[in-house]
């Protein structure tokens, strides 16, 4: 099961002892204009290539702009066998509602 977070969950899950590992999906362009300190950057279509760089053995939190992408990057993560995801919802632009220090765009 894939869990939705909200901003103020992940906040409160990242200044805990077990933080997840935030996985940002969005494309360079866009994590130039906001990013989220600590994430790692990792543009949807690099996750295949890339999956094992992912941990199976801790919590990972994945985000884009608004959801979209991250939770279909999850679904596919969830299909190869991952169990410990969680999806940002409303993304970066819900995290900036949240954080104003977090910069918003469209």
């Amino acid at each position: 099961m894939i869990d939705r977070l909200t901003p103020s969950q992940l906040d409160d899950r990242l200044r805990g002892d077990d933080a997840p590992l935030l996985v940002d999906v969005r494309e360079d362009w866009e994590r130039d204009l906001a990013s989220l300190p600590g994430s790692v950057a990792m543009p949807m279509g690099q996750v295949p290539a890339r999956l094992d760089e992912l941990p199976r053995d801790r919590d990972i939190a994945l985000f884009c702009h608004h959801g979209g992408r991250s939770m279909q990057v999850a679904l596919w993560l969830e299909a190869q066998g991952y169990d410990r995801l969680a999806n940002l919802e409303g993304g970066i632009d819900g995290w900036s509602v949240h954080d104003p220090e977090v910069p918003r765009y469209s």
